[in-house]
Parts: structure tokens; sequence; C-alpha cells
């Protein structure tokens, strides 16, 4: 890993796992003092390893049933213009995670919504309606088998 050492490294671990840690109870973890570990923890912010600290929150508990998969197609004059449409898709609440993809789609939007019906509305109102789309093809999730925001680090 780039510029970590073993302690950084342990405490990337331990920030992923609950990022509500005291600087305390990490280097009680890891096996530092307060001191060095609050420091390594500024560095790795300072650096950017640390981008944010978040909680995360169950999306069936505040009401976010609808868990889809939008692969998008831009036509010709969209793909010039494929900053535009990123611009657009950042302004959805809705959308969680915005990918550009190789290959015969364009786009691989992560999207939640209350239920299938709010999810059919903000595809015909919003997302279908943004310049330079020729296609979206939208899959369900059933259900969730993994679900993680900690990165396997070594």
């Amino acid at each position: 890993m780039t510029g970590l050492d073993p302690f950084e490294v342990k405490i990337l671990r331990e920030l992923q796992r609950d990022a509500g840690l005291t600087t305390a109870e990490i280097a009680e973890r890891v096996g530092l003092s307060q001191s060095p570990c609050w420091r390594r923890i500024d560095r790795l912010q300072r650096e950017g390893f640390i981008r944010k600290r978040v909680a995360v929150v169950d999306r069936r508990k505040v009401g976010l049933n609808a868990h889809v998969f939008a692969q998008v197609k831009l036509n010709a004059h969209g793909r010039a213009n494929l900053d535009e449409f990123s611009e657009a898709i950042r302004a959805f609440p809705e959308v969680l995670d915005a990918y550009v993809l190789m290959g015969s789609m364009d786009f691989m939007l992560r999207i939640v919504a209350k239920d299938i019906d709010a999810y059919e509305r903000f595809f015909f109102d919003q997302l279908s309606k943004l310049p330079g789309v020729q296609e979206i093809n939208s899959t369900v999730a059933l259900s969730e088998i993994k679900s993680t925001t900690e990165l396997p680090l070594r």
C-alpha cells in the first residue's frame, strides 16, 4: 500500500469498521499510545486516505425499500457530453453510486427509492429526460447478500 506503515493500515481497518471510535480506542486496538495514533490519523486525513467519516444508515429503516441498478447508454451526441450527464447524475440524491463503463453501456447507477412506484416516477420524470439518454436498463435487487464500504486492506 502506497506510503502506509503497518499501524496506519490497522488504523484504517478499525476506522472502516467503526468511524465512531475514539482515538484512545483505536490506539488500544492497534497497539499504539494515543498521541502517535492521533498523529497518524491526522496525517491520513490530511493526505486524503480518509476522505470523510460517516454513519452507514439502514436504507430500509428510513423507508428506501427499492434498490435498483440502472445501466444507461447515451447516444452519440450524449457521449460527447459525458461531463454534462455526470453532473446531472450527481444532483440526484436517489443515485448513490455512478460509474462510467467500458462496453455496450456507458454508465452503471445504483439507485434507491421508497418503492418501485417511486423509482418509476424518478425514471420517467428525471432520469430518462436527461439529454443524450438513448437507453436505460433497470434491474431491481430482490435481496442484499453483501453490502460493505470496508476496503480489503492487507
